[in-house]
């Protein structure tokens, strides 16, 4: 089976960006927080994109969608 462009994301992204969260909260001591907050979340908007056209997913339609079954589920 070949490598696909998906297994570039080894999916620590957001793991790497809950604990830089809980930095920001005051839970953990990681310096220059701010900054590296910054960069995991565009860590994670790309491995979004790789993964949504990977897989052929329209992310607009998809975000909607959710945002749709929130709303009635908040109702």
């Amino acid at each position: 089976m070949g490598q696909k462009r998906s297994d570039a994301w080894h999916g620590g992204d957001v793991g790497d960006l809950a604990k830089l969260v809980m930095a920001q909260e005051g839970m953990r001591d990681i310096p220059d927080k701010e900054r590296k907050i910054r960069h995991e979340l565009g860590d994670c908007l790309w491995s979004l994109l790789v993964f949504s056209h990977e897989y052929q997913i329209d992310l607009d339609k998809a975000f909607m969608d959710t945002m749709d079954e929130i709303e009635k589920k908040l109702k």
